[in-house]
């Protein structure tokens, strides 16, 4: 299947590594120019920085999206830089605190909320006022399997993933007339630097979760999140898809 982006602009939080950065080397990859985004900054740039060596197009940016100036910054930029924005993937996030709801920390709480569902409305906020005018623009948005099953001691995380799929939802009605397409995918276990810090018996725990046998890799999430937003997946919005090894079907 062939995809291309050429001409088009996209922005990607969460980008200095793991599913972030394997979308956003995607993306660039099939032509488009990419605003790799990340807290970490160094990171978004070593990102950009291979992009580029690779041939493709691509700036680093650096900021907390859980802060709206921020994101409206990030859209900002990206429009400065191309004239537009296309493309839009609301990647960033956090794992937050282990505990019982009883003993949550408080802090820990708004910050799991902040990052991983406050920063998707603020990115869809100051987005879709810039493809309005291109006209049209598609949006992923990654949530996680627990965005339809829970985990204990997770409740922040949780919370926040069920919440990023309703707010998937209502903003695809908005906007499906309007030609923005807008969709949600939700990863299992996926081998990225945090799960590669794990023990090997840990690993093999998380990875035997799956029916399938392992975890899933960030390409294959990327290979999800480009499909969706191309013209290839021209009438799916609102939808919710999962890259899971067939952890759910359980």
């Amino acid at each position: 299947m062939n995809i291309t982006f050429t001409n088009q602009t996209a922005l990607v939080t969460g980008a200095g590594s793991g599913i972030g950065a394997a979308i956003a080397q995607a993306l660039a990859a099939a032509g488009a120019h990419v605003i790799v985004a990340d807290r970490d900054l160094p990171k978004a740039q070593a990102v950009a920085a291979q992009i580029i060596a690779q041939q493709g197009k691509a700036d680093a940016a650096g900021g907390d999206v859980s802060d709206p100036a921020v994101m409206q910054g990030l859209v900002a930029q990206a429009v400065e830089r191309t004239g537009k924005l296309n493309l839009l993937v609301n990647n960033a996030g956090i794992g937050g605190p282990q505990a019982p709801v009883g003993d949550y920390p408080l802090q820990g709480w708004r910050e799991v909320m902040a990052i991983n569902l406050d920063a998707v409305f603020y990115g869809m906020r100051f987005a879709i006022a810039e493809m309005l005018k291109t006209p049209g623009g598609a949006i992923v948005n990654m949530a996680s399997i627990l965005g339809t099953v829970g985990w204990a001691n997770s409740s922040a995380y949780t919370t926040a993933k069920h919440g990023l799929l309703g707010l998937t939802r209502a903003a695809a009605l908005e906007y499906a007339a309007k030609g923005i397409r807008i969709n949600a995918i939700g990863p299992a276990f996926i081998d990225t630097p945090l799960l590669s810090a794990l023990p090997p018996e840990a690993r093999a725990g998380l990875a035997a979760l799956h029916p399938i046998g392992r975890l899933g890799t960030p390409q294959e999430v990327a290979n999800l999140t480009v499909f969706l937003l191309s013209d290839k997946a021209s009438f799916i919005t609102g939808s919710y898809h999962l890259v899971d090894g067939g952890y759910t079907a359980q």
